[in-house]
């Protein structure tokens, strides 16, 4: 059996950090922004983390 292909499109998304979560960047901060306010876009602006749920998933295609 071959080994499992990283899946391009969730890797240039996704990002492991070095204990094991996903760490990820937000939607919604390309266009728009005139509508959008100050708090809106500066919490928009950090890096969040994927659920615990959803991370396995994730993980497998990422490796």
């Amino acid at each position: 059996m071959g080994k499992i292909k990283t899946h391009s499109a969730s890797a240039k998304r996704f990002t492991l950090t070095k204990s094991g979560k996903v760490k990820i960047n937000h939607s919604h901060h390309r266009h728009n922004l005139g509508l959008k306010n100050a708090k809106r876009k500066r919490s928009l602006r950090k890096a969040g983390y994927l659920s615990e749920s959803m991370a396995p998933t994730v993980r497998t295609l990422i490796k």
